[in-house]
């Protein structure tokens, strides 16, 4: 149990357990309780009855996280899925977060932290979600994308993502998705490109791409 940081996790979170495990993914399961501060904003403490998916794969398979005490209003206010788990921002997002320590912790106070906050922040003041909003479904992760490599359009993430699922080498010879005419490898794009690569593998950027169809 010390795989993924997990012991630490139990730890700091004494509310939750595992649960029977799910093929070679590690559950989680219980209360969630939580203390969190942001600047400008009041100190909420509160809990969640969670069931916590660890896949196997994790961290490039992110934690897939249901809260199962029906606290949460199931409609895209609140962004749930349509299969009940959270929706806590897009996997690459998600990955960046994880990637210097890439431990259970760190997911609940990077990923999953945040998000509950803005849960009950709304639940007990209205409006909408404090730290801004993605779409729903593919067009919401695209736009992320699209801001995360500080790209203009759908095809220009598409070809960076398709860019990152291959090596360097062959993929610095071809055009750059910046669309500056010239090829990545004599574009500074390229050390975007290269950000990403280090916290990925190519088979990672590969399963991307086979989520986005037109």
């Amino acid at each position: 149990m010390h795989k993924y940081g997990i012991l630490d996790f139990l730890r700091d979170y004494p509310g939750m357990t595992i649960g029977p495990s799910r093929e070679n993914h590690i559950i989680l399961q219980g209360i969630f309780k939580f203390k969190a501060k942001v600047k400008g904003l009041p100190e909420i403490e509160d809990s969640y009855s969670l069931s916590i998916l660890v896949p196997n794969r994790f961290p490039f398979h992110i934690p897939i996280v249901e809260e199962v005490g029906g606290k949460i209003p199931r409609d895209h206010n609140y962004h749930i899925n349509p299969d009940n788990t959270l929706c806590l921002g897009s996997p690459l997002q998600l990955l960046k977060k994880l990637n210097k320590n890439p431990t259970i912790n760190v997911f609940a106070e990077e990923c999953l932290v945040p998000y509950l906050y803005a849960v009950s922040f709304k639940l007990q003041n209205g409006g909408s979600f404090i730290f801004g909003e993605l779409a729903h479904g593919q067009k919401g992760i695209i736009d992320d994308y699209t801001q995360l490599l500080g790209l203009g359009t759908w095809e220009q993430v598409v070809y960076a993502l398709r860019l990152l699922g291959v090596n360097k080498r062959l993929a610095n010879k071809q055009p750059c998705p910046c669309k500056c005419g010239k090829r990545l490898g004599a574009c500074n794009f390229r050390k975007v490109l290269n950000q990403y690569r280090q916290i990925a593998p190519s088979s990672y950027y590969k399963e991307q791409l086979q989520n986005f169809k037109r």
